[in-house]
């Protein structure tokens, strides 16, 4: 009672996020191996308009899975937005935009614009959810916060 969390497993690591509900209305964590994205799986859980802004980064920045990370910021979108529906997301009805921040070039935030109609929180309608993404030790790691207004 009184706490939101998040939390994720991968091959050789995992990991939890908790937050005060009176500070934070809900979290949503994942880490993946940085590794390519199966082939089969790009289609399912990504939109055109994606798929064409990760190309564009694995043009620049070759270093990252850009696939892979876009998977794991649909699951971190996911976990922060069912404790605030109930209600299932699909990979298509968030259209995530990631950031690189050339200062700090294995990490950076992304932006999933919600597809859909957004939870209600403390009067406003949620339109997206803001993230955080970091790349090392061979991982991939993405994590949402949903603040209080």
């Amino acid at each position: 009672s009184g706490l939101v969390g998040s939390m994720t497993h991968c091959d050789g690591y995992c990991a939890a996020a908790l937050g005060r509900s009176a500070d934070v209305a809900s979290v949503g964590i994942d880490a993946e191996p940085d590794e390519p994205l199966p082939e089969e799986v790009l289609p399912a859980v990504t939109l055109p308009d994606e798929r064409r802004r990760l190309d564009e980064l694995a043009e620049r920045r070759p270093d990252v899975h850009w696939q892979r990370l876009l998977f794991s910021a649909k699951e971190s979108v996911y976990k922060a937005w069912y404790p605030l529906t109930g209600q299932w997301l699909d990979f298509t009805e968030a259209d995530v935009e990631i950031g690189t921040d050339p200062g700090a070039p294995h990490s950076g935030g992304f932006r999933a614009r919600l597809l859909v109609p957004g939870p209600v929180l403390d009067g406003r309608h949620l339109t997206h959810f803001d993230g955080r993404w970091a790349a090392g030790a061979g991982l991939l790691v993405t994590a949402v916060t949903v603040h209080h207004t």
